[in-house]
């Protein structure tokens, strides 16, 4: 099912005319489809049907709280990496006994208020964050649920910027560490044990390292019943790569079945998954405007007014986003390099396209662009971050108005 596509030669997002939005919220501009956002989490929910299952979405990957309150009315978990975004969690309507946090470099701060705020479970990396969190809990009278993040030894076929797994990981701890970890754990009254996580990486193409990762914590579920240990849930995190020929090699059903065949020893334990990129990914585009027509016959370029400090992902990751023009034309064609305003010599979107008699002034629609683009957006070369719209069937409402130059000067003193 497209949500971003043709009507005659127009591009639409659901029943919006893109280039309507384009006019009316100027470029660069953050479209996203709420249709196509539900549609995904519903889908995803099917699949993982065969066990007792809470979707936890990741915020990092884009925390509109817009965004958020449809993935919570749908019956959402999230999973947090600070405490800014536990803020944004419960600001977005999600329950706090729903909301994970994870993340290697947890502060004092930041710990103090997952306790406080009453959230399910401290994803602990370290030895010494879970002995932090046990002196925090104590000395606030509480007791801090905790699971401990264990990097098994898969191997994660993905960009290497996006690997979480592995012994040079700084991820997580070693099996053998983590279960001193839980013996530890066991003996502190301001700590309970409540579950297992572990994530491998991000745009995981394919089911093995799924597969491999459940029937290695499975073991250690064992491992661990061993010492009267007995856990709420467990949490294999998220990763599941979208867009491209490749997505047809991920198959969620073997990797549910996998889940379901591993834990089957634990009846009363839930399974938690963590998708980000996967629910809003395809959700959003980045339209953009050209500037300027440029070039020789060896290399010529489309210089556009979105760069990489509002889709950072292609010069960060080499990640490919197709960009397509917003109003199909007849006439010549030619192969250009498409290339945001920065001064960087990465700040090029995609090499190599051919584009049908591309002008000054007409729009292309950079695809795939809803997880990581405005999350990761900067005001680098002091740009004013892009504005947010929200398609809903024939409705558009803007969700974040567009930065302006008082935007960027505002927490400096006169």
């Amino acid at each position: 099912m497209k949500f971003f596509d043709y009507k005659g030669k127009n591009l639409h997002a659901d029943r919006v005319d893109i280039a309507f939005l384009a006019r009316k919220f100027k470029t660069p501009l953050y479209v996203y489809s709420r249709a196509r956002l539900i549609h995904q989490y519903r889908k995803l929910a099917r699949f993982f049907e065969l066990s007792p299952t809470l979707i936890c979405y990741a915020l990092k990957a884009n925390s509109n709280a817009l965004l958020c309150r449809t993935l919570q009315k749908e019956g959402a978990g999230a999973e947090v990496v600070s405490g800014g975004e536990i803020l944004l969690a419960l600001r977005a309507g999600f329950e706090s006994s729903k909301i994970l946090f994870s993340g290697v470099g947890k502060t004092r701060e930041e710990i103090r208020l997952g306790i406080g705020r009453g959230i399910l479970s401290f994803n602990v990396e370290s030895f010494e964050e879970l002995k932090t969190i046990a002196e925090e809990a104590s000395k606030m009278r509480r007791t801090a649920p905790v699971s401990v993040r264990i990097n098994f030894p898969i191997e994660a076929k993905t960009h290497p910027h996006t690997v979480t797994s592995g012994r040079l990981s700084k991820f997580g701890v070693g099996e053998n560490e983590a279960f001193k970890m839980y013996q530890w754990a066991k003996k502190q009254r301001s700590l309970e044990i409540v579950g297992l996580h572990s994530h491998g990486g991000s745009q995981l193409f394919s089911s093995k390292p799924y597969e491999q990762a459940a029937k290695r914590a499975g073991n250690f579920l064992r491992r661990l019943k061993t010492q009267n240990i007995s856990l709420s849930f467990v949490d294999m995190g998220g990763g599941f790569g979208v867009g491209g020929e490749e997505e047809k090699d991920l198959k969620l059903s073997r990797i549910a079945r996998a889940y379901a065949r591993e834990f089957k020893d634990f009846p009363s334990m839930k399974l938690i998954i963590e998708p980000g990129r996967f629910l809003v990914a395809e959700s959003g585009a980045l339209l953009t405007r050209i500037v300027y027509v440029k070039g020789e016959r060896k290399r010529k370029f489309l210089i556009v007014d979105a760069g990489m400090n509002d889709l950072l992902r292609p010069a960060l990751y080499g990640a490919h986003h197709p960009v397509i023009p917003v109003v199909k034309k007849k006439g010549q064609s030619g192969i250009f390099d498409v290339a945001g305003p920065i001064c960087e010599s990465a700040d090029i979107f995609v090499r190599g396209e051919r584009f049908v008699s591309p002008q000054v002034g007409d729009l292309l629609a950079i695809l795939n662009a809803g997880a990581y683009g405005f999350s990761m957006s900067s005001q680098y070369n002091s740009r004013p971050r892009a504005a947010e719209v929200l398609v809903d069937g024939k409705i558009s409402r803007l969700i974040r108005r567009r930065e302006s130059f008082e935007d960027l000067v505002r927490t400096e003193p006169a």
